[in-house]
Parts: C-alpha cells; structure tokens; sequence
C-alpha cells in the first residue's frame, strides 16, 4: 500500500463534500505563523507523518497565537517521529469538539468486501475500539456493484441511536466518504475522528488514506512518488530502485533499505531470489550474527538488466564487507540471467569485497560457470554455488572470505 498524508488525505475529502478545518501546509516557523494570523483563531499545528500517536510523541500541539503557533512549529518541524523526519506541519483552526466519531472504509479479507465501519468513540484507534468496546463499532459490508446506498448507510447511524439533523449529515459523510475511496482505489480511508463541533457542523478532524499499490499508476493527481508501504520516507536508493520496478514488469525486483545511518562497518548486501528463500537465507545471515544493510529481492524470472540494476543498486550502498546472494532451493526460471546480470555489475564497479552466490534452478550449472569464470580477475572473491550446497555453508564461506579480504587489505 501507498500512503497519503493527512493534508493530501484532506484535500481529497473537501472535494468530495466532506468539511475539513479551515488552514494549510508550512513548511517554516514563519509559515505557520502566518497561516495563524490568517485564521485569527486559536489553532492546532499537526507534524506531517506516515505514523500514528503523534500527539503522544510531542507532534501535535495547540496555540492560542500566532506567536506560540510559530514556536510550536519551530519544535515540530525536524522532529523525529519512529524514524520520520517532519518536513510539514498543518495548521488548522482549533475545533470547539462537542462529540467525536469514527468513520472508515476498509477492505476486508473476513468480508471479501469493501465494508463500511461507524463507531461513537472517535479519537481511539478502531482496533483498540472493537476489542474494548465491540458493542460500539457497527460495520457494513458494501456491494461494489451498488456502492453504499444511503439506506445503508443510515441504518448504520440508526444503530448507534443517532435521529435527525445529525444522522442525515453523518449519512451524507459516509456516503461521500465510500464514492472517494471507490475513487482512489483505497485500500483504507478513515476519518478518525470525525468531529460535531458546539456549532452542529461536522469535520474531518483527521485523516488517513492507503491505496491499493497496483492501482497508483492509475492516479497520477494522488502524486505517489512511491508505490511502496513504509513508515518513513523513502531513501534515495528506494525511490531509484522503485523506477527500476514501476516501467517494467518482467519479474519482481523489490529493494528495502533496512540500515540508513551505517554507524559502523560490516554490513552485507543481501540479494534474494524468492521470498520464502530469501527469508531463510537472511535469518542464517543474522544467526552468523552479520549485519544487513538491506533486503533486496529479484525473482519470477527477471531478465539480466534487471538483475544487473539490482546489484549496482546494493552495491552503491556504503561499508559494506561482502555481498550475499540466495533464494529459492529450485527457482523455475533461467539462473543463466541472474549470473549474467550481476556479473555485469561486479565487473563495472571492479568489485572488490567478497561476494557468494548461491543459485538453485534452471541452468544453474551454467549460471555457476558464468559466475566462475568472468569474476576470477575481480579484485573482490566471488564464489557461486547450488541449490544442494546448504545455505549456512555459504554464509560461512562469506564470514571467512571477509576475514581473508580484512587481513589483505590490511597488509596492502
């Protein structure tokens, strides 16, 4: 999934007919100030995050001023919330909240459906709602021939012991809320929580919005630069690595930065060829007791250029001691393409760590001979192997070879 942020999720919900708080983006202290002054009201300032408790983590706060607005945005903006710079924040207009709701479309495995869910207790995350208070979460499986039809919908304000003027303008949200999720292709949109002001007015105070990975291309107005899930932003390499995979469909390449700050030397580029496999070659890196600094995996019969970018894209990555490559025991594809894609990549970059390939399938014998015999003049040791050699001898092998490659470099 791919998500948005909470302004670009409420920019999506004013189109539709769903009233948010008036306010916008800042990037400066300055920004924010000037937004507050605009609003001559008191104000909230919301870090721009792909993370939930912001307010427990010190991202949201309230101001009475443009004044303290300023201030409270030059102690957000920079903050590091669970790995995510804030670059933004959202000032909006401080909401008088005389009730709080929950409302979201979510696209349910148990349901086979899109379904439509209501709570009273807003505010509250709605996994921690249906297991304390389950008598208070009401949920509505939708037909996505028919969409949720407004009966539908009021029934299910109906049971919550909602009448008048109240349950017509919640049903309206609901409705209008269904069609944008329809819209986008969301795999979830929640308005949590859904605010009735003292005035009787309702606004989505909050927002959050994931779409459906393989229908981002389709949606070039939602301005996804990466159709991936993460909890932080995407680094450099990430979103190099994604251009790889979003144009061409031939195999699967798909490359996670699990280490950012390389505080120390030693780490491995990890190189995967299936999922299952790829698993269980890196939980025998970890057992060996090395240190990855990413997971990367190329399988479902990729053609050598996209192996090839693979490879130069783990590479690139700083302090590494060597390069590991396993997957699957028996991959029904041609490791000959594999082989021919790394090795590539190793002889334009002059390898120089040592790297061990262990590669099971289709032509591995002539995969292993490439491997062989175009690296033997590569500074960096390259072995290959099959898919009857065990994955922790390979690892093994590669610990040892680091060794060899330290005490040579330290000679030299």
């Amino acid at each position: 999934m791919a998500r948005l942020f909470e302004y670009q999720g409420k920019e999506l919900l004013k189109e539709c007919g769903i009233p948010v708080p008036r306010g916008r983006l800042a990037g400066t202290p300055a920004e924010a100030k000037e937004v507050a002054a605009e609003l001559g009201r008191p104000v909230v300032i919301k870090a721009q995050a792909w993370v939930t408790g912001r307010a427990e983590a010190g991202g949201i706060k309230f101001a009475d001023s443009p004044g303290e607005a300023k201030t409270w945005a030059q102690a957000i903006l920079g903050l590091q919330l669970k790995g995510f710079s804030v670059e933004k924040v959202l000032v909006e207009e401080k909401l008088d909240v005389a009730e709080q709701f929950y409302a979201g479309v979510i696209v349910s495995d148990q349901y086979r459906s899109p379904v439509m869910m209501f709570s009273t207790m807003g505010g509250t995350g709605i996994e921690e709602i249906a297991r304390a208070h389950p008598d208070k979460v009401w949920r509505q499986p939708v037909d996505i021939f028919t969409g949720l039809r407004e009966h539908e919908a009021r029934n299910l304000v109906r049971k919550a012991g909602i009448r008048g003027r109240l349950q017509a303008k919640l049903v309206q949200v609901l409705v209008n809320l269904y069609r944008l999720a329809r819209k986008v292709e969301a795999r979830s949109l929640e308005i949590n929580p859904l605010v009735l002001d003292r005035s009787g007015e309702i606004y989505a105070a909050d927002c959050r919005v994931t779409v459906d990975d393989n229908a981002v291309f389709r949606h070039p107005e939602l301005g996804i630069e990466i159709a991936r899930e993460f909890d932080r932003p995407a680094t450099p390499l990430e979103k190099v690595a994604y251009k790889v995979e979003e144009k061409d469909y031939r195999g699967t390449f798909y490359f996670l930065q699990l280490e950012t700050q390389y505080e120390d030397e030693g780490y491995i580029g990890f190189h995967g060829g299936g999922g299952g496999g790829s698993m269980m070659a890196m939980d025998a890196l970890m057992r060996a007791g090395l240190k990855l600094a990413n997971f990367c995996d190329t399988s479902g019969n990729p053609p050598a250029s996209k192996v090839y970018r693979a490879a130069r894209i783990i590479l690139s990555q700083p302090k590494l001691a060597g390069y590991f490559h396993s997957g699957s025991g028996v991959a029904s594809q041609e490791q000959y393409h594999t082989a021919r894609g790394m090795v590539k990549a190793f002889r334009e970059l002059k390898l120089d760590i040592p790297a061990v390939i262990r590669i099971g399938g289709n032509s591995e014998e002539e995969a292993i001979r490439i491997l062989t015999e175009y690296t033997r003049d590569l500074p960096g040791r390259v072995e290959a192997y099959g898919r009857d050699v065990p994955v922790e001898y390979c690892v093994n092998r590669l610990k040892e070879l680091i060794a060899e490659n330290k005490s040579r470099k330290a000679v030299s």
